[in-house]
């Protein structure tokens, strides 16, 4: 009789457990980062806001494209960023569109431009094909190791640079790099955050990443991410972090993986504000 007394409290304790690991989904949080200090006012500096937007994982995703809308829709941004893992299955590509038709919606000055992650990879050729002329339907660039110049007022501009993804080793730095200078405010937009452990000899004012979902289970740490580089084995799964003077922020993203919950994380939407002149260097350095 107590061992069935035992395996009744357990059974209520896992299912409320799972319960409110669920609603932990729900909780959508909106951050505004900046990466650095404000330092100037001068006329050829502009300061410019980036929606980044990860991680969608459309068969695990409790965010509604309509919940997604209200959180954002009466804030302007300049660029809006997608990092990756939109889904891993093609019947959820016309679940897709409903998200794309809202973000299509926000106001935004420069445009829409995302990079795949490992997941998108999973799919097979011709439905990654059908994945991209989704994309560019709701004018959605797709950045594949290439890099795009944006002109803003008069300043150097913004060169972005996409990297496709490490953990699928699709990704070509060098190639992504043809035509940089350190002239350009240099944004980096990638899936996999351990690729900043490649690009010594490649600078960047800030790369916008995803991929760990912020351990999605952290409890007490993402130990069943470790398989997925050196950033979680050093426990630098989400937020802001440094390294060799390079800036990275990896995002919590908006879905899951495997099942729909979370615990020490909450599903994430990103502001990050930048300041654009004609002199790029990072403001400070914190090495890991």
């Amino acid at each position: 009789m107590l061992i069935i007394y035992f395996l009744l409290i357990l059974s209520v304790f896992i299912t409320y457990f799972i319960y409110k690991a669920n609603q932990n989904t729900l909780q959508i949080k909106l951050n505004t980062i900046s990466p650095t200090p404000f330092t100037t006012t001068d006329a050829n500096t502009h300061y410019i806001r980036v929606l980044q937007l990860s991680d969608l994982h459309l068969e695990h995703i409790s965010i509604t494209p309509d919940k997604l809308f209200q959180k954002i829709k009466n804030q302007k941004f300049d660029i809006i960023a997608i990092t990756g893992d939109f889904l891993d299955r093609p019947k959820s590509i016309p679940k897709l569109e409903s998200y794309l038709q809202v973000i299509q919606k926000l106001d935004t000055t420069y445009g829409i431009y995302a990079v795949y992650g490992n997941h998108d990879y999973k799919l097979r050729k011709k439905h990654l094909i059908k994945l991209e002329t989704t994309l560019n339907k709701y004018k959605v660039s797709i950045l594949r190791n290439e890099n795009k110049w944006i002109p803003i007022g008069n300043s150097n501009g913004l060169q972005l640079i996409g990297i496709d993804d490490h953990h699928s080793k699709k990704h070509e730095i060098s190639k992504a790099y043809e035509g940089i200078t350190d002239s350009f405010y240099r944004l980096v937009l990638t899936h996999d955050p351990n690729i900043v452990f490649q690009m010594d000899d490649y600078d960047f004012e800030y790369m916008l990443s995803g991929h760990f979902h912020g351990g999605q289970i952290c409890w007490p740490k993402p130990y069943h991410l470790m398989k997925f580089g050196k950033l979680v084995r050093l426990n630098l799964i989400k937020g802001l972090i440094h390294y060799k003077g390079k800036i990275v922020y990896i995002s919590e993203g908006l879905g899951q993986t495997g099942i729909n919950i979370r615990v020490g994380s909450r599903p994430e939407i990103t502001v990050h504000e930048l300041q654009i002149t004609s002199s790029n260097a990072p403001a400070f350095e914190k090495a890991i």
